[in-house]
């Protein structure tokens, strides 16, 4: 059985219990939240009676010595969490973004690797099923390399609270979905950005609901991000709208259901190449999906293996690079290189 600690019983949590209630050989021991009436609702909630709460991290640790930390706290209390579960021999699993800025990141990762933990971050929109097949299809050469990928994302919501007075609110709060999902499907090592942030007539945003930013994702690879957080009418879904070009064809994702591609056949209809439908295999059997569950499972087998988990934190740092470096070409009004040390 292995037993873990939760830290933060924040609305974010419930995700978390909810995936672990599915999961058998995983025991929650421990609630921990400055809010202790907070922690002891959701003990009740997901019926947790043997579990410690408390408002100190390090007590509940000290008390009940579990093998790892599922941390869900908010970002700025997300270095203290790494460093207090790594002091306890804990292995982490931590909400995205893996860290507030990207000093604090590498503070992180190198602390996992001194410690010998597993350390990985819950990107759960990496564990799509169709993110998982336009991978494999693309892996599979039936149209070629990949040279340029395209995802647009527009949604209007209405969040209210802190999110409404952020800066560089969506590449901070909601971009690195959409650029890990690029980086994986496409196995891109992000070297360079251009980004323009702005804030349009109609925004119920203090700063930084819209942007643009052009990514050189390595081997001639670039990627194109086109995002709004205040465009109302016609909306993405929230995994955004995709074509990824590749040397002999396109593939076309709604961010849906809506999956297809095409690919050149032979001839030509006066200057362009005849094109042909070709299929986008199903999930294979070994591909991990289910969001939470499945990175909470994929987790556990690292930890159980020896294995490294594929959200590891060494890992996701490169997608959190790309935010940090879109939001420095926005303030600067430069591109900006996304070196290896900055990873």
């Amino acid at each position: 059985m292995m037993k873990v600690v939760l830290a933060g019983c924040g609305a974010m949590s419930k995700h978390w219990l909810d995936a672990v209630k599915q999961i058998d050989g995983l025991a929650i021991v421990g609630l921990v939240d400055l809010d202790a009436d907070r922690a002891q609702a959701r003990a009740r909630e997901y019926e947790l009676s043997n579990a410690v709460i408390g408002t100190s991290l390090d007590a509940v640790l000290d008390e009940t010595k579990p093998d790892a930390v599922f941390d869900v706290v908010v970002p700025a209390a997300r270095r203290e969490v790494a460093l207090s579960a790594f002091a306890h021999h804990c292995h982490l699993l931590t909400e995205k973004p893996l860290a507030d800025s990207p000093e604090n990141a590498r503070v992180i990762v190198e602390a996992a690797r001194r410690a010998g933990r597993v350390h990985a971050v819950v990107q759960n929109r990496r564990y799509v099923a169709n993110v998982r097949r336009i991978r494999r299809f693309l892996d599979s050469g039936a149209i070629g390399a990949p040279t340029s990928i395209h995802a647009d994302f527009f949604v209007a919501p209405h969040f209210g609270g802190f999110r409404e007075e952020m800066r560089h609110v969506l590449l901070l709060d909601m971009a690195i979905h959409t650029f890990d999902a690029a980086r994986y499907m496409v196995a891109g090592e992000p070297a360079g950005v251009y980004c323009q942030e702005w804030e349009p007539a109609n925004s119920w945003y203090r700063q930084g609901s819209s942007a643009s930013a052009v990514f050189d994702l390595g081997g001639g690879k670039v990627f194109t991000y086109a995002g709004s957080w205040c465009a109302d009418g016609f909306r993405t879904s929230w995994e955004g709208s995709w074509r990824i070009v590749a040397e002999r064809g396109s593939v076309l994702w709604d961010g849906h259901d809506g999956l297809k591609a095409e690919v050149v056949a032979s001839g030509r209809d006066g200057i362009i190449d005849k094109t042909q439908p070709i299929e986008v295999p199903p999930l294979d059997p070994t591909d991990r999906v289910d969001g939470h569950l499945g990175i909470i499972q994929d987790f556990m087998h690292a930890i159980e293996t020896g294995a490294e988990p594929e959200t590891r934190g060494a890992d996701n740092i490169k997608s959190l690079a790309m935010v940090f470096g879109a939001i420095e070409s926005a303030e600067s009004g430069r591109r900006v290189a996304i070196a290896k040390e900055a990873q």
